[in-house]
């Protein structure tokens, strides 16, 4: 299904996968091989993303690791202000997100420095949200999603539901208050890690092609997780063979954006992938299902 999406009034074409390369601009990031925070630091990874084939670089300045400090508001303003301003220099042409679930940030980052997507790890629900399944369904449209229709910039849904079944459910209604308000771009994300056990995440991934019933992008985080460590054991720093694995898993599903630490790695990715599609009888191959075994 041929996807695009409104960048700055540029279209982003996601016909073919794209990678984001994420930039932390924080102190505690789960992976500490992916923090930077001074100026040489930041300029040197807005760079490195573009030079190896990153099409978006998505700036976070809240880790939302289990256990990570709590950070208000106007701490996270101050890093991402630091952060945006680098990239910005360094990279005036390139696509940027902002990674944070506050509505005041995602517009800060918008109006000041042109952020083109905002990427909301808490499905609209804000800081309880990202870190706990539970959002009410049901419930009063969240700050959110009206924010994202005053900016009117692309909006990553990303979900805390633990199973397929109630993420297309709530997807299907959070898009429906989303397209009410006037939002046209929606990425939906199945939030690999958030309100999920293992054996749920890996059941997630394994019908990650059921979410294409809602004829949107689909946006894959698995990069160096604890689904991946907490099965081969080892830390953050080795889990990067096992990364690409699931990335391949993921686009062979039909994913369009990946999220990742390593770009050049995910990149190879999508071009192996694509590569096969081209090849293969009916411009396959495709995979909807697959047996999880976690013994």
């Amino acid at each position: 299904m041929h996807h695009t999406v409104n960048v700055n009034g540029r279209l982003l074409d996601l016909s073919s996968p794209v990678v984001m390369g994420i930039l932390n601009a924080t102190p505690d990031s789960f992976f500490s091989g992916s923090r930077v925070q001074t100026e040489h630091e930041i300029a040197r990874r807005a760079d490195e993303i573009i030079a190896q084939g990153g099409a978006i670089i998505d700036v976070g300045a809240f880790s939302t690791r289990p256990g990570a400090a709590e950070v208000c508001e106007e701490e996270e303003m101050v890093r991402l202000r630091h952060a945006l301003s680098i990239v910005r220099r360094q990279q005036p042409d390139a696509v940027v997100s902002v990674d944070t679930f506050r509505p005041d940030v995602a517009r800060m980052a918008v109006e000041e420095f042109g952020a083109a997507i905002i990427n909301d790890v808490s499905e609209g629900g804000g800081a309880d949200g990202a870190l706990r399944a539970s959002f009410i369904p049901g419930a009063e449209v969240p700050p959110m999603f009206q924010m994202v229709a005053r900016l009117q910039v692309p909006y990553v849904l990303m979900s805390v539901r633990a199973t397929v079944e109630e993420m297309l459910l709530a997807f299907a209604r959070e898009v429906g208050q989303l397209r009410t308000l006037g939002v046209n771009d929606i990425i939906l994300d199945p939030g690999f890690g958030f309100g999920k056990d293992l054996d749920q995440n890996y059941a997630v991934m394994a019908r990650l092609s059921d979410l294409h019933a809602l004829r949107l992008p689909i946006l894959v985080g698995v990069s160096r997780k604890s689904m991946i460590t907490r099965v081969l054991g080892g830390g953050p720093a080795e889990a990067l063979n096992a990364t690409t694995a699931l990335h391949a898993v993921a686009l062979m599903q039909g994913a369009h954006v990946l999220r990742v630490h390593d770009v050049r790695e995910a990149v190879e990715a999508c071009r192996i992938v694509g590569r096969l599609r081209e090849c293969a009888p009916g411009n396959g191959p495709q995979i909807t299902r697959f047996c999880v075994n976690e013994n």
